[in-house]
Formats: C-alpha cells, sequence, structure tokens
C-alpha cells in the first residue's frame, strides 16, 4: 500500500527565535526523523503551509537545510505565514501553476491536488484569512475534472468550514462555501488542511476531512476565546495517508512523547 506524509505548520524561524520558547527547526528536525525512520517507503512528504513564521528569506534559507536531507519528494504549500516570492527564490524548483504554489501529482489510483490559499500580494497588515481565487479554484476543477477513476486527496492550508474554535474560524478560507460545493459536486475525495495545529477530523458537506498538529506549537481547544494565536507546548506530530485507490486511511503520529513505553503490545505513558 502507497503513503503519503504529511507535516503541517511549522514555522520555522532564524536561529535563536523561539516560539514559546520552542525552536521550530529542531522540532521539525525530530518529527522528520521520525516520520522517515518509520516510513521510508512513502512515496512524498507534504508539508502543508505556513513553512516559515515571518515569510522571511532567512527563514527559508533554514527550512532549506532542515529539509536537505529528506530522501523523499517534498511537495511544499503556502499558509497564512509564508509569502510566495521568497519562497520561490529559495525554492526554484517547486512546480506552479499560474504563477501560484500549487500542484497535481498521480499516485497510483490516487490523485494528489495541493492548493496555495495565500491571500497576498498585497499582504495586509495582520490578515491570516485564505483565498481561493477564480483562477485557483478552477486549477482544481480542471484536477478533479481529468482524474479518470483515480481517489483525489486535495490538500489546502485554510479550512473552508468553521472548527468552533472561534480565534481560527475568524481566519479560514474566505471562499469556503464555494470550496465545499464545488468539491461535493465531484466527490470521491478527502479533504487535508492545516492553520489549526491540531489533530482533528470529520465531515463537512459530504466531505470528509482531516487535519494535523504541528511540529512546533499546538492549538487549544477554545470555543469562546476570539485570539487565534492561542497555543501550548504539547508534542508535535506527523500525518500518514495509507492509499488503497478507492479511499485513504489517516493517522495521526506524536512524536516526544516522555516517559512512552511499550509492554507486550501495549503502549503506556509512565506519569510520576
Amino acid at each position: 500500500m502507497q503513503k503519503l506524509l504529511f507535516v503541517s505548520d511549522p514555522h520555522i524561524t532564524i536561529d535563536g527565535e523561539t516560539i514559546i520558547g520552542l525552536d521550530p527547526a529542531e522540532r521539525l528536525k525530530a518529527i522528520l526523523e521520525a516520520a522517515i525512520t518509520a516510513h521510508a517507503d512513502a512515496e512524498a512528504l507534504v508539508l502543508l503551509g505556513d513553512l516559515t513564521h515571518h515569510g522571511a528569506p532567512a527563514e527559508y534559507a533554514r527550512l532549506q537545510s532542515v529539509l536537505a536531507g529528506v530522501p523523499i519528494p517534498i511537495i511544499p504549500m503556502m499558509g497564512n505565514h509564508d509569502r510566495r516570492q521568497a519562497f520561490i527564490e529559495l525554492f526554484p524548483e517547486t512546480p506552479l501553476a499560474d504563477g501560484f504554489v500549487q500542484q497535481v501529482r498521480d499516485f497510483g489510483q490516487t490523485r494528489l491536488i495541493t492548493l496555495d490559499s495565500l491571500d497576498g500580494p498585497p499582504y495586509r497588515d495582520g490578515h491570516h484569512a485564505g483565498r481561493l481565487c477564480p483562477t485557483r479554484l478552477e486549477f482544481l476543477e480542471t484536477a478533479l475534472a481529468t482524474r479518470g477513476d483515480k481517489y483525489a486527496i486535495v490538500c489546502v492550508h485554510h479550512p473552508p468550514f468553521a472548527t468552533g474554535i472561534t480565534g481560527m474560524d475568524s481566519i479560514r478560507l474566505a471562499e469556503g462555501s464555494a470550496f465545499l460545493d464545488l468539491l461535493a459536486s465531484y466527490g470521491k475525495l478527502h479533504l487535508i488542511c492545516g492553520h489549526i495545529h491540531r489533530t482533528m477530523s470529520g465531515s463537512t458537506r459530504g466531505v470528509p476531512w482531516s487535519m494535523f498538529k504541528s511540529p512546533c506549537h499546538q492549538g487549544l481547544l477554545a470555543f469562546d476565546d476570539p485570539n487565534s494565536h492561542l497555543s501550548s507546548n504539547e508534542p508535535g506530530a506527523y500525518g500518514l495517508a495509507l492509499l488503497s485507490g478507492d479511499g485513504v486511511v489517516i493517522h495521526s503520529e506524536d512524536v516526544g512523547l516522555t516517559g512512552r513505553q511499550v509492554f507486550g503490545g501495549y503502549a503506556v505513558a509512565d506519569h510520576p
């Protein structure tokens, strides 16, 4: 069975800069080592956006050094913390579609479609919601219409629906309703999003979806707080998709749990 690895929201900073006391580059290194050691046979690694924290060239250069040893193809995406031109200059080999960082890749009987939901340029101060303009929606529709019998995995950084987490729902995908209608009209697909920094799953308008934790800082289950920057230092995680051609099985694996031991097939967390 073919596999795809997913890492969401690494938020790489320059050397010496941390997020809530965590070094995003070191956390990403640990996640990648665990994921690739366990799944060296994966077809590709999908980075679900917010590759850097500020979209600065020096941050993309640091990301480049972290990814240098990854032995499988890497499929990057844009999030609201990214800056498209700075990324393209450091990763010029990345495929583009109409100037956007998005592409279509087929893995056997599964079609992977990655979308660019970064709103800008221009980049408005404090604006973190996502956008899929008519050009990007047309790219998606063409990719779905031409897949034949293939199952589709569609990836976009910004969720197109409300999650109940108030702060993050205020900066979700602006064209969420049209996007969901398009996905639902085609069916036979699974949607994977980033942005929320939590492991979540559900179904909206008949469209099944999944999300993963960040390698670095995690979001809170805060239903009544409008702050979209609430974070915790829980262990990070990577996602794993098992491709069958007629569907997908999604797993999430935490990395960095302390005191974890395995006894007779049971994993036990040893809390002092």
